[in-house]
């Protein structure tokens, strides 16, 4: 496995970790957003959510994308994400255990112990007890790049405590063309152009 890639220039400086739940995104994509399968130029443009944790935070950002290599290694799609500047973390195990999530949740609480902010790529509840255990330090920083209408709901409560919400479509604009969303438009950004 290639050695890991990061934009870290010094040791002693806070950083951002984007963690990738990449099946989840898929999931909602295909299963909630398109109704089928995304075709590669459906799916998101990952260097620019690294792009946009840099800028949203000022910060260097050690990008970890997270795959189940459980039944096959993704080759092609892990050079891909390398010249991204992700580190992907392939993973294995039983059929049973959701190693993405294990992997995640225990990258999480190892983070707590560190001098850095994370922003976490899922719309998963089951990252929600990690992720608020990160926001009991007030010097860190904690965001979500998610589709707001899917992520869990318990994600909508941790934003009164600090948790910062993109939208991968409408803030960090990972996409190349618009997706079939319908979202609920707050009444400054109404064009009705849009609809005419």
């Amino acid at each position: 496995m290639a050695a890991p890639q990061t934009t870290e220039s010094d040791d002693s400086e806070v950083m951002t970790y984007l963690l990738v739940d990449g099946e989840n995104i898929d999931a909602t994509l295909g299963t909630s957003i398109l109704g089928r399968r995304p075709q590669p130029d459906e799916r998101p443009r990952w260097d620019r959510l690294i792009a946009f944790a840099k800028e949203a935070w000022s910060q260097d950002v050690r990008g970890l994308f997270f795959l189940n290599a459980s039944t096959t290694m993704p080759m092609s799609f892990i050079q891909a994400l390398n010249a991204l500047g992700f580190q992907p973390v392939p993973l294995s195990g039983d059929a049973d255990v959701k190693v993405v999530d294990v992997a995640i949740q225990r990258t999480l609480r190892a983070i707590k112990d560190r001098d850095a902010d994370v922003m976490l790529v899922s719309h998963d509840g089951d990252f929600l007890e990690e992720v608020e255990a990160l926001l009991e330090d007030d010097d860190r920083r904690v965001g979500l790049m998610a589709f707001r209408e899917f992520r869990n709901s318990g994600f909508t409560a941790l934003e009164a405590q600090g948790l910062e919400s993109f939208d991968l479509e409408y803030d960090v604009k990972a996409f190349t063309s618009a997706l079939p969303r319908i979202r609920v438009i707050p009444i400054d950004e109404f064009d009705p152009a849009q609809f005419l």
